[in-house]
């Protein structure tokens, strides 16, 4: 490897990060997982990543590539292969102002996206944390806080530049390989490194933002209160429902409902907030017009020891009632995870299930569970977490690869239905018959 390492670096533009570099530590962790790998590789172009991909593939070294890091199972690094860190291709461009098209590095992350787009009065449905990748988030499929009226982050995507695994450099969009664009929108990093997006951005004001709280005792009114009236309000309403925060109490947080209604009208948001406020007794109320950017939050690097569990699932509208009686009466037993549950429907619910590789368009709710702490706390909750996810089971579907912190062949079975993942097989014959990109929730060539 010595020697072809040395060749790499010869027409190497970016940054080559062996073990013993001053900044080796910091490019091999994510978020959550410290790695080893035997080297760190730091484009500066798209050339550079073709030679990175051709390295680890002639190397026969495991790959992972690395955007915002944010993945919970630590897909950007690994023990003893190669890293190919997209930071350096980070730049941000409104391309047609007339059609609002924006082409984004695949390094860049949201936070610097929301930004860049801000003084054009434009923004693209996107996460909610600053630091979270373009790529990861995209790839997955997209979920944040004008999700009910612009759909998905993939649902804005009109085009995307893919180095594969055999090196080239090719263009994907409807009427270009169509089949590589059907499956990068929901398929994950499974079939090439995206190098540029081109995004369909809208035209954004500020919008109203913000949470209001009830008791924990209100926890079961307030949901399905909550949960009713989503299936009536106007899609510019996008909320989600927490309960049994761990930093508020546990079981005895106060159950909060983060709203974000997309616009400045003061009416709009009354008509889409007030019914919420009148669910319960209301102990704060933060719902204030802001700047869509101020919407995203700061990501937290976990230190080191630190450990997460998370587990997802989706629900569809005639199991809501049932699936929110368990997570009331669940939030308010001790020892509980926090409990978190996103607001689907309207935008998402519009594309067909078959369009793009997400599958679970007619979810009403996505329920996230999350435990996070040193190794005998998470450890100590993972009896309590089978139980709930028991109870659960009946009525729930699926996963949103998002909100796992594994990738076991069971959850890669929950993120892609049988059928989609026959197709995705397909697909991946073609474009990585060798399964170089191999580091996410994988799919293997047919």
């Amino acid at each position: 490897m010595n020697a072809a390492l040395e060749a790499l670096r010869r027409g190497f533009g970016g940054d080559v990060v062996e073990p013993g570099a001053a900044e080796y530590a910091a490019a091999s962790r994510t978020m959550l997982v410290m790695g080893s790998p035997a080297v760190v590789l730091r484009p500066a172009n798209v050339g550079d990543v073709q030679a990175a991909v051709r390295f680890a593939a002639e190397a026969g070294l495991a790959l992972s590539v690395r955007g915002g890091g944010h993945a919970f199972p630590g897909f950007g690094t690994n023990d003893g292969g190669v890293v190919i860190d997209l930071g350096g291709l980070a730049d941000v461009e409104v391309v047609d102002k007339e059609r609002h098209l924006v082409r984004i590095g695949g390094g860049a992350i949201w936070g610097r996206v929301a930004a860049a787009l801000a003084p054009h009065g434009l923004a693209i449905s996107s996460g909610d944390t600053r630091s979270v990748g373009v790529g990861g988030l995209t790839l997955a499929g997209g979920l944040g806080w004008k999700v009910r009226k612009h759909g998905l982050a993939l649902d804005s995507l009109v085009a995307a530049e893919v180095v594969t695994a055999d090196g080239r450099v090719v263009h994907a969009d409807a009427e270009n390989n169509p089949d590589l664009f059907w499956a990068i929108r929901g398929g994950g990093g499974n079939f090439g490194i995206v190098t540029a997006f081109t995004f369909a951005a809208h035209q954004t004001t500020d919008v109203f933002f913000g949470r209001i709280t009830f008791p924990a005792s209100e926890a079961a009114t307030v949901l399905h209160g909550w949960a009713d009236h989503l299936r009536t309000a106007p899609d510019e309403l996008t909320s989600i429902a927490n309960l049994a925060n761990p930093l508020a109490g546990g079981p005895s947080a106060p159950v909060e409902i983060l709203v974000a209604v997309d616009g400045d009208d003061p009416r709009l948001a009354a008509r889409a907030v007030d019914p919420i406020r009148r669910l319960g007794t209301v102990i704060a109320d933060e719902v204030a017009l802001r700047p869509y950017a101020d919407t995203l939050v700061d990501g937290v690097v976990a230190p080191p020891g630190i450990r997460l569990v998370t587990r997802s699932g989706f629900v569809g509208g005639e199991a809501v009632p049932e699936v929110l009686a368990i997570l009331a009466e669940t939030g308010a037993a001790e020892g509980t995870p926090f409990i978190s549950v996103r607001s689907l429907g309207g935008a998402v619910a519009r594309v067909s299930g078959d369009a793009t590789a997400f599958a679970y368009r007619r979810a009403e709710l996505l329920v996230v569970t999350t435990v996070v702490g040193p190794a005998p706390v998470v450890e100590a909750a993972r009896p309590g977490l089978g139980a709930i996810w028991g109870r659960l089971a009946p009525y729930v579907d699926g996963a949103y690869a998002g909100f796992l912190s594994s990738a076991t062949e069971e959850d890669v079975a929950a993120v892609y239905p049988v059928r989609t993942y026959r197709r995705l097989a397909a697909v991946k014959r073609r474009w990585d018959p060798g399964n170089l990109f191999a580091g996410n929730h994988n799919v293997r060539p047919a």
